[in-house]
């Protein structure tokens, strides 16, 4: 069985129509756990210090034409090194024929050997993105995410805050929903979330007074996404007159999640606020500031005032 860190090599077989040279076992009970690869030109060479065995191996023009210096016997015996360290699984690019000692260690050691037609330089740059994205560390957060604008945003708040009425407004307006009510976060690199929807709840959304409706039915294909870069992170709360809510926006606030800084924003809910207006407008300033425009720096600027001034403006946006 495997855990919410593995992918099975039947997946990857799929995704990248690997022809199979020998594999021991049905291939959807060969889970790989290790997003990195390798290729073991070193260890042709008789070099296996800081070898990892868990990573998938890929053999290319290169290793071949390394190996054809060796005679067949000392080839036979670098090969059989490497398949005794039982590696998940080694890949021929280039449709690379395999050796004959290839078929006989893999049966031997019981490690899968299988053929990529892509060159090897393509193969592993595609294979590195796939294994980093269904192997990445993830988490679910109750909420929405929906795309505005292009921005992945990820709205927060207690239920019954309005996220889902939010975003079916946002949806009528020509974006594009995720995920709502339970959001799964992968951490594809340091600097990026991709945000996703868990398969059996996929463009459902509730609404409280209605039920259940399917976004994708009711909108069409176009106001639905399977993934998308979190990009910011709104959390809606009901009005608290008691609170100072930021009026200027100079200073950026960020959200850790996964380790991962992610631009935040907290917009207080009372009636009359037309959120799905707020949350677009959230989206193109966001855009504005990664392009390195802050528009309240801007005002600032033009008032001659530095940031120790801020209050100063505050009092005058008052009077």
């Amino acid at each position: 069985m495997a855990n919410e860190f593995d992918v099975s090599l039947d997946v990857i077989m799929k995704e990248f129509e690997l022809e199979t040279v020998y594999v021991p076992f049905d291939p959807s009970d060969i889970f790989i756990s290790n997003n990195d690869i390798n290729r073991p030109g070193l260890q042709f060479a008789g070099f296996y210090e800081y070898f990892d065995n868990t990573r998938i191996q890929i053999v290319g023009r290169a290793e071949v034409a390394y190996m054809e210096r060796y005679p067949a016997d000392e080839r036979k015996g670098i090969f059989e090194k490497l398949f005794a360290t039982k590696p998940p699984v080694i890949i021929l690019t280039r449709e690379i024929p395999p050796y004959p000692e290839f078929i006989e260690f893999a049966q031997k050691y019981e490690v899968p050997v299988l053929s990529s037609f892509e060159s090897t330089s393509t193969f592993m740059a595609k294979l590195i993105a796939f294994l980093n994205l269904k192997l990445a560390p993830r988490i679910t957060r109750h909420g929405v995410l929906i795309e505005v604008y292009g921005e992945g945003m990820l709205i927060l708040g207690e239920s019954g805050v309005g996220k889902s009425e939010t975003a079916i407004e946002l949806v009528k307006r020509g974006h594009r929903l995720v995920a709502d009510d339970a959001v799964e976060i992968r951490k594809t690199s340091n600097i990026t979330l991709v945000g996703s929807s868990p398969d059996n709840i996929r463009h459902f959304l509730e609404l409280r007074g209605i039920g259940i409706i399917n976004a994708r039915q009711l909108f069409g294909m176009g106001a639905v996404k399977l993934s998308e870069k979190i990009n910011m992170v709104v959390e809606l709360e009901l009005w608290n007159p008691e609170k100072v809510y930021d009026r200027m926006g100079v200073d950026n606030h960020y959200m850790s999640i996964l380790g991962v800084k992610i631009p935040h924003l907290t917009i207080p809910v009372k009636p009359g606020r037309n959120l799905a207006v707020i949350l677009e407008v959230a989206a193109m300033n966001n855009r504005q500031k990664k392009m390195g425009y802050n528009a309240a720096q801007d005002l600032l600027d033009q008032l001659g005032l530095n940031m120790e001034g801020i209050n100063t403006v505050k009092d005058w946006g008052e009077k």
